[in-house]
């Protein structure tokens, strides 16, 4: 069984969970209460901001923001991150406590107060260092199949109605229904 990134990395998923034999997208009703709610954010935190790029150019100025790349945490406690600001995060979760908060719903509380009093990762520390011992053999998610995965799961999710949604205790607010 494989595991599969969908658009960012950090949350890894099964790919026989997401995907059937044909390789289209399961049902929600097929997967998993973790892997739907983890899905159901993952679409709307797609194309949101770096967390870290938002503290240090803020609502104002946010174009200036780098897209989410790496996602750590929890839904609706998650940190996003760019490739600049990664170092950042794993120097505070390794080096400086973060790590108390793994799990929890105050990870990303706590990884926004601890960057916005100024503290970063020192010049050069390394951060988690990606090598692909055989890149032929990891599966990747083409740009397409993210994009069948959100268009899927968006039109399965506008076609519950809203009792189906309560029951799911999911929030949907973020996702274009």
């Amino acid at each position: 069984m494989a595991k599969v990134s969908i658009g960012v990395r950090g949350w890894r998923f099964d790919e026989d969970v997401i995907f059937d034999a044909d390789g289209e997208v399961r049902d929600l009703t097929e997967m998993p209460e973790d892997t739907v709610h983890r899905l159901v954010r993952l679409m709307s935190i797609l194309g949101e901001p770096c967390d870290a790029c938002w503290l240090i150019h803020g609502e104002d100025d946010i174009e200036r923001a780098d897209p989410v790349e790496i996602v750590y945490g929890e839904p609706l406690a998650e940190v996003l991150l760019c490739a600049e600001h990664e170092p950042d995060f794993l120097y505070w979760f390794r080096e400086e406590g973060g790590s108390q908060h793994a799990g929890t719903a105050t990870l990303q509380e706590r990884f926004h107060e601890w960057f916005d009093d100024g503290n970063r990762a020192p010049e050069g520390y390394a951060g988690l260092e990606h090598v692909d011992e055989d890149p032929d053999a990891l599966p990747e998610i083409e740009n397409d199949r993210v994009e069948q995965v959100e268009d899927e799961v968006e039109q399965q999710i506008g076609d519950f109605d809203e009792a189906e949604r309560e029951a799911m205790d999911l929030d949907f607010d973020d996702l274009d229904l």
